[in-house]
């Protein structure tokens, strides 16, 4: 019955590399580590219970991903192995549960899978646009330049999630602020002001009376408060998680003001990119779109290329279809079909990615210059209401003391 052997051996350079494999002995592990190239250390058989996790868990990163598709690439090219350059980067890849996954497929690899294969067992990992230009590329014998252009890809994508980051990390962190000084006025000042006023008697104003009532209802019912929060946050999540909910999420996304055409561009962005990077590595027209509806990451897109995939099917174009979905605004459309009359799809669609990625950040620097004087405003008509409505009574002092 075949066993599980973790090893250490020495490349040709000296640089010690441990791994596992899987043989019927310890002899054929030497025989094996040998033909590799190897010289072996030492061999011995692993223990139950010790098995290698195959799943990528939490603190996968796509950063990670991408520098590990440029050095296997550039290994590739260099004339290194496959296993050899796997077993190096399951060495130096500093993220252990990627580093746990490379391990992972290099034994698959070693026990005769392909690599592909390999790197579909591990879907938290490595997604379906990865497998697929993996697959093309060993098909097509250019696996270094496909890891290229996938290290290219996922390194937009990273620039582009952190550009829509850094445009939604200052309003949220201001308005964290703000909510935060006004439950501290709520908590600890207002009340204060409720003893002052008690003492003195007489009528006070509407916002002041309302201002007081807020307050003491959050001072008596806060768990209440901070029980909804949760609660609404959970339900909100299951409810994004589901078909109906995700495709009203969405929709709603690309609606809202001002952030709603920055989202509608990086969503245009990636379906351009993912759909040019398949065609160029030579992923077949129906398998890319499939693929790309899952990659989207926006429902309303991906059923307009669900739509476009059961046209192309029946034998029409992919631009043709598009042109019945508003999402797609009429140069993305035009520029395809231009594509398809010269045979240039690939490249049409990277420079529509191109246009769509300067737009994404043309917008997020007029956001950021945009959205500080507005947080202002908002900051100080907030507390500005709390302080006149705190003091309004003070007006008329005079006529309550009496």
């Amino acid at each position: 019955m075949p066993e599980t052997y973790a090893y250490k051996v020495r490349d040709r350079r000296g640089e010690l590399i441990s791994g596992e494999l899987v043989a019927d002995n310890q002899a054929l592990v030497l025989n094996r580590l040998r033909e590799m190239g190897y010289i072996p250390v030492s061999v011995e058989q692993k223990k139950a219970g010790m098995s290698r996790e195959l799943t990528i868990g939490k603190g996968f990163k796509l950063k990670d991903l991408a520098v590990f598709s440029r050095q296997f690439a550039t290994m590739i090219s260099s004339g290194l192995s496959l296993l050899r350059a796997l077993a190096i980067l399951e060495q130096q890849t500093k993220a252990k549960p990627l580093a746990r996954t490379i391990g992972a497929v290099r034994l698959d690899v070693e026990q005769g899978s392909s690599l592909s294969q390999a790197l579909q067992k591990h879907p938290k990992a490595f997604n379906r646009l990865f497998v697929a230009m993996v697959k093309a590329g060993e098909a097509g014998g250019v696996l270094d330049s496909v890891l290229l252009r996938l290290a290219d890809q996922i390194e937009r994508e990273v620039s582009l999630r952190q550009k829509i980051k850094s445009a939604m990390t200052y309003p949220i962190v201001v308005l964290a602020f703000v909510l935060l000084i006004l439950a501290a006025m709520l908590l600890f000042i207002v009340p204060q002001f409720e003893t002052i006023y008690s003492d003195l008697g007489g009528q006070l104003p509407l916002p002041t009376r309302m201002l007081l009532g807020v307050s003491k209802a959050f001072r008596t019912y806060w768990y209440i408060v901070l029980a909804v929060i949760i609660i609404g946050t959970i339900v909100f999540n299951r409810w994004k998680k589901t078909e109906k909910g995700r495709h009203q999420w969405d929709t709603i996304k690309l609606k809202v003001p001002v952030f709603g055409p920055l989202f509608h561009k990086t969503a245009l962005s990636r379906f351009s990119r993912t759909l040019a990077a398949l065609l160029r590595s030579g992923v077949p027209i129906l398998q890319s779109l499939d693929i790309v509806s899952e990659t989207v990451n926006n429902a309303m897109i991906a059923d307009a290329i669900d739509d476009v995939k059961n046209s192309v099917q029946q034998g029409e174009s992919i631009a043709r279809p598009l042109l019945n979905h508003k999402v797609f605004p009429p140069m993305l459309v035009q520029m395809l079909a231009v594509g398809e009359e010269t045979g240039a799809v690939d490249s049409m669609l990277e420079k529509v990615a191109d246009f769509y990625d300067d737009e994404v950040t043309a917008t997020v620097d007029a956001l950021t210059s945009l959205i500080e004087p507005i947080m202002i405003a908002i900051i100080g008509g907030m507390v500005g209401a709390a302080v006149v409505a705190l003091y309004m009574p003070m007006f008329n002092i005079i006529n309550l003391i009496q």
